[in-house]
């Protein structure tokens, strides 16, 4: 009688080893092509929340088209605005460089004065006096004995005199070229700008052909399943909509906030500080540290009291507590519903990938793909996991 033994399908290995293959080729894809796929990732953001304000437009009986171009030149005539006004600030800010430069000098050598001080205070304090004083003697050299040099010194004999130069070999490496530098130093900046420039077309395609798109992405579907595609369609747009507004609401109230404690405390340029150090206080762990060091670089001009900068650290910090465990879980949490493992988690993945935009995108991405995960029955698990 023989017994049985469970043993897994042949194809089970070799379904195992191509889903990592294909995982491991879509990272390799996602940071060779960082550029192209934050570019899309962006526009789509923002073609989300656009989109109720074009659906107001067409609903005042606007071609759709038309609604998508008045939008979309709305906004870019804000940030034009916000651009201009960031421009001046920043206009004035270079022309108070040389005062600011002298100020900078003189707390340098100030501290360096003090902590000069404070070394001697302590090695007066650690130090015994006898070996200060050792120390402190000047060394006394013997007595020269002229009889013994005028022995030592001797004219060479001819036959002993200084060897022929020799002909220095130099290695020469061609260095170099400066355009060779200058070019990849600017073609970084060069793929990032024309990447940049994609948005508003790539935006305005997406609101104007908004339907069309919808309706071809719903026919690759069949049956229940399209229900299933256009509720899970439905859910990543609310769920972008609510992290994005939800976090410029939070940003737009500690600006405000930092913008009249830093106005009643006359902070130079207190108006590009304040949001600013707002809307850095919601970068994720880092926030609090970033949202200081503006305030605290702009106080350089013009306070000398080491009160002033507690003062402002002390409030900085009091602004992002509040925020963070107060207003964020209600304005932003409510939405998201990811556990904080899984933030930490994809905080430092696509922080990996893409660098600083990634952090800022890691949470409504990782949001966006538990959406997916929640409307989709195979999937209910994985949303389970990444969920709180």
């Amino acid at each position: 009688m023989s017994t049985l033994t469970p043993t897994l399908p042949a194809s089970k290995p070799g379904q195992i080893g191509v889903t990592m293959l294909a995982i491991a080729a879509s990272i390799a894809l996602l940071y060779f092509g960082r550029v192209f796929f934050i570019t899309v990732v962006i526009a789509v953001t923002i073609a989300f929340l656009l989109d109720p304000i074009v659906t107001v437009f067409v609903k005042l009986r606007l071609p759709r088209a038309v609604a998508s171009f008045v939008v979309c030149s709305i906004a870019l005539l804000i940030l034009y605005l916000l651009g201009l006004s960031l421009y001046t600030q920043a206009s004035g800010f270079v022309d108070e460089l040389p005062n600011y430069s002298e100020r900078m000098n003189d707390i340098v050598d100030s501290f360096a004065t003090r902590v000069d001080q404070i070394e001697k205070r302590t090695y007066q304090v650690v130090v015994p006096k006898r070996f200060q004083q050792q120390q402190a003697a000047p060394p006394v050299a013997p007595p020269a004995d002229n009889s013994r040099r005028r022995k030592a010194v001797k004219a060479p004999p001819p036959e002993q005199a200084a060897p022929p130069a020799i002909a220095e070999v130099r290695i020469h490496q061609d260095p170099t070229p400066l355009f060779t530098y200058v070019y990849g130093y600017v073609r970084s900046f060069y793929d990032v700008l024309l990447m940049a420039s994609f948005v508003p077309f790539l935006v305005y395609f997406m609101l104007s052909w908004r339907d069309h798109m919808r309706r071809s992405f719903l026919y690759l579907f069949r049956g229940s399943e399209r229900q299933v595609v256009g509720r899970t369609w439905e859910g990543v747009a609310d769920m972008v909509r609510a992290y994005v507004i939800g976090n410029f609401i939070l940003g737009l109230t500690l600006s405000t906030l930092s913008s009249l404690f830093f106005l009643s405390i006359r902070m130079p340029y207190w108006a590009v500080i304040g949001p600013l150090s707002g809307f850095l206080s919601l970068v994720p762990y880092v926030g609090l540290p970033l949202a200081a060091i503006p305030p605290l670089l702009a106080g350089l001009i013009k306070y000398n009291q080491p009160a002033v900068y507690v003062m402002i650290v002390v409030v900085v910090a009091i602004l992002h507590l509040i925020a963070m465990n107060l207003l964020y879980p209600k304005v932003v949490g409510s939405r998201v519903h990811l556990n904080p493992l899984v933030v930490t988690v994809a905080l430092m993945f696509w922080g990996t990938l893409w660098g600083g935009i990634g952090l800022l995108l890691a949470i409504p991405i990782t949001a966006a793909f538990k959406a997916v995960c929640d409307n989709v029955t195979g999937l209910h698990g994985y949303g389970k996991l990444l969920g709180d």
